[in-house]
């Protein structure tokens, strides 16, 4: 099991309970970081990261900037980095935002299945954890972005697309995600939409 990946989880439940100026709580795994890092040129951490947000007045958001630092402690997090000036905020939810295009530096040449699962935010770490084993013992790269605050999470499953088995395993890691979640009380679409692919497994929500 993946502790760093339940304390993350627990920190962004945690943090979005304990403060409402957390604005967005955004949670990365190690496979994710790396591919940032090829695609961007950065030496960040190849760790799980939590990304937050803070809003309202700079005294206050200073305040409860402390109070999730401490909470980061207590579920053994570290190096607590701050970006305040307006061009390194940017920066930094811009790489957040490319985070799919990112994938794409590791393998060029393939394509990404997408899952996107959504539970009560109580169950989000216990969902990432068990999706996570399955995905690191998976030949294929995948990675993991969470919406923390909200109990929304995506894997980014990358295949080749001329290799069925491939086609198949990704297929098969996005329903072990689609029906865990929908085992948790949690739905199988959490904002992506349905479409045809998500026809069947809708119909138990």
């Amino acid at each position: 099991m993946d502790y760093a990946f339940v304390d993350g989880s627990s920190i962004g439940m945690t943090c979005t309970c304990s403060t409402d100026l957390v604005s967005r709580v955004e949670l990365l795994d190690e496979v994710q970081v790396k591919a940032i890092n090829i695609a961007n040129g950065k030496n960040l951490p190849e760790l799980p990261t939590l990304m937050f947000e803070f809003i309202g007045t700079e005294a206050y958001s200073r305040e409860q900037t402390l109070i999730v630092q401490n909470i980061v402690l207590e579920h053994n997090g570290s190096d607590f980095v701050f970006a305040e000036e307006p061009q390194a905020k940017k920066e930094l939810w811009k790489i957040r935002k490319e985070a799919l295009w990112a994938c794409f530096a590791m393998e060029p040449t393939f394509e990404a299945m997408i899952s996107d699962v959504c539970v009560p935010l109580s169950r989000l770490a216990e969902l990432i954890s068990i999706s996570k084993k399955e995905i690191d013992a998976s030949s294929l790269v995948c990675t993991v972005i969470a919406h923390a605050g909200d109990g929304n999470f995506h894997t980014l499953i990358l295949f080749d697309p001329n290799q069925e088995e491939q086609r198949r395993e990704a297929e098969k890691l996005n329903q072990f995600m689609v029906y865990s979640a929908l085992s948790m009380e949690g739905t199988c679409t959490g904002e992506h939409g349905v479409g045809t692919g998500k026809m069947k497994s809708s119909s138990y929500n």
